[in-house]
């Protein structure tokens, strides 16, 4: 029996269903002496970086290699899911991001470069990933320690890759796509209410005005959002997020 009910769908996601936050790099620093962020990758998301102001750079590591790319205001870097990076502060560096597939990556589509032993052990790791919610010391203090352990694994990771051996990061690969396995139902449906849905509805109006038909034009409408959270512990620094698109509202001029 086919089932005909609608999917859900994401009401007016920005364009492309991505998700959008704005970061101000750590400036902890860390055991190599570099001041930034917690080493991680994604597993089905690509992200960019839009630079807005100070500088920076951010450290990639992937099997075709290790590149350290320099931000500046009105540069943009960007990576594919299986790249792990390392976002290091320059100095104020403050940095747009752009994620493909809103929502996904707050469900998890992310793993920290957290060392071996942590990673074999989906409790251990939980226990190592989890900042308690707020702004305050407990918090700060729980993210610095995430930081510390993800820059333990990633300098190993680093130093094998660099000297030529890209076994530990392809391993690395495999125990992130272990520990998040449980989780791809959901996040395929999150996928199917946004993403897949924005392109499909692309791909309804552009039959509709292949056939002289208009109408959808007539849903025409703006939107706004405001941050819903400031000063976060991201992963890669302090971080304004956007509850989007749930809390978007039409706009209306004053």
């Amino acid at each position: 029996m086919v089932n005909d009910a609608p999917r859900p769908a994401l009401p007016r996601p920005l364009p492309g269903a991505v998700g959008l936050s704005h970061l101000s790099a750590y400036d902890w620093e860390a055991a190599d002496g570099v001041c930034g962020g917690s080493p991680h990758l994604h597993l089905v998301c690509a992200e960019a970086y839009v630079v807005t102001g100070g500088h920076g750079a951010v450290q990639t590591l992937s099997p075709d290699g290790y590149r350290d790319i320099p931000l500046e205001p009105g540069s943009v870097a960007w990576f594919t899911p299986g790249t792990v990076h390392r976002m290091v502060q320059g100095g104020g560096l403050r940095v747009t991001v752009l994620m493909q597939n809103s929502g996904l990556p707050e469900a998890g589509d992310a793993v920290f470069t957290f060392p071996p032993k942590v990673l074999a052990d989906p409790e251990a790791y939980a226990a190592a990933a989890t900042v308690p919610p707020g702004t305050g010391p407990r918090t700060e203090a729980a993210a610095r320690r995430r930081r510390d352990l993800a820059v333990e694994g990633y300098l190993a990771l680093r130093e094998a890759l660099v000297s030529g051996d890209d076994g530990p990061l392809r391993a690395f690969q495999r125990a992130a796509a272990r520990l998040v396995r449980d989780q791809v139902p959901r996040w395929r449906e999150l996928w199917r209410a946004g993403a897949l849905a924005a392109a499909e509805r692309t791909g309804a109006q552009l039959d509709a005005l292949a056939a002289g038909d208009p109408s959808h034009l007539g849903a025409a409408t703006a939107y706004r959002a405001a941050p819903t959270r400031l000063g976060g512990y991201g992963m890669c620094g302090r971080r304004d997020e956007y509850a989007l698109p749930g809390t978007t509202l039409p706009y209306r001029s004053p």
